[in-house]
């Protein structure tokens, strides 16, 4: 029995990490001034930066049914008895879309699953899947990895401007934002697969100090050990900075990876975003600080 794993170009695993764990990564498209590109192979987020700061129009597709029916017959041709599928919010893209009706068509089982979010807390998810598969985990394992994972997961963000999340019709819930876009800064997050507002602020450095804390209340109401990743379009100092103060301030030390924002969410996003994505370890509680007794002690 072999299970392989499947996801999409949005989970913005880094290479060395696809690698590692033999995932497969079906790419989205981006199309720049009339021009279609493959996400992580055509185009670069330094690119689609550029393009948007120069006005021109982009806008992104999902994968065609016909990429993912010869990506699944190309792993049951390499020996996977079983797939499962992990891609970003159906409320977001087609994608999921797209691999349900090639999986009807697929030589092997395939499990398709709507992560209901984005980026690395879809991505650690995808990892924890690979790893129950290498460790010999039954498909019903290997879902129970996945949803474990994402259950508990959330995404937090700030973006320069809401109008980039405005033309490419992602904006949601947050367009109630629009009316002072020019006098605040907002904070957003993916919940239930949808983009919603969370809080407003009126300068950038206010917004990371109210994104970092609420990471840290979320870990603290878990009260498990966190993966976390900090996303960035164009920002990587600013995303370098809170990658160290996470790293500092969360409990268990967690490595915190710096992912740069592949092209298809970048252009929705826009030039200067910043998000946090944070996937707790079901199983793994968060070490017991020491009392000041203790500490005094020692």
């Amino acid at each position: 029995m072999s299970t392989r794993v499947v996801t999409d170009s949005t989970s913005y695993l880094p290479r060395e990490v696809v690698e590692r764990h033999g995932l497969e990564v079906v790419p989205l498209h981006v199309v720049v001034g009339g021009r279609d590109f493959v996400e992580g192979r055509d185009i670069s987020a330094a690119q689609v930066a550029a393009a948007l700061r120069e006005y021109t129009i982009v806008t992104t597709s999902r994968p065609t049914p016909q990429v993912f029916a010869e990506t699944y017959q190309r792993l049951a041709a390499e020996g996977a008895t079983s797939i499962v599928s992990v891609h970003l919010s159906s409320q977001m893209s087609g994608t999921v879309e797209a691999a349900r009706l090639a999986a009807a068509e697929a030589p092997v089982p395939v499990e398709v699953i709507d992560s209901e979010t984005i980026g690395m807390a879809m991505g650690f998810a995808v990892v924890a899947a690979a790893e129950a598969a290498a460790n010999g985990a039954e498909v019903p394992e290997v879902l129970e990895a996945v949803h474990s994972r994402l259950g508990p997961s959330g995404v937090l963000f700030y973006v320069d401007t809401l109008e980039h999340l405005r033309r490419g019709g992602r904006i949601g819930a947050a367009s109630a934002l629009l009316g002072s876009a020019l006098a605040i800064k907002p904070i957003l997050a993916v919940r239930g697969g949808r983009i919603v507002p969370v809080e407003k602020v009126r300068t950038s450095s206010r917004a990371v100090a109210r994104i970092e804390a609420m990471v840290l209340d979320q870990v603290a109401k878990g009260g498990h050990v966190v993966d976390i990743a900090v996303h960035h379009l164009d920002a990587p100092a600013r995303a370098e900075q809170i990658a160290g103060e996470l790293h500092t301030l969360v409990p268990g030390s967690p490595q915190v990876l710096v992912v740069e924002l592949g092209a298809v969410v970048g252009a929705h996003v826009g030039p200067g975003t910043v998000a946090i994505a944070v996937s707790p370890r079901p199983g793994e509680p968060l070490p017991e600080s020491p009392s000041p007794g203790e500490v005094a002690g020692s």
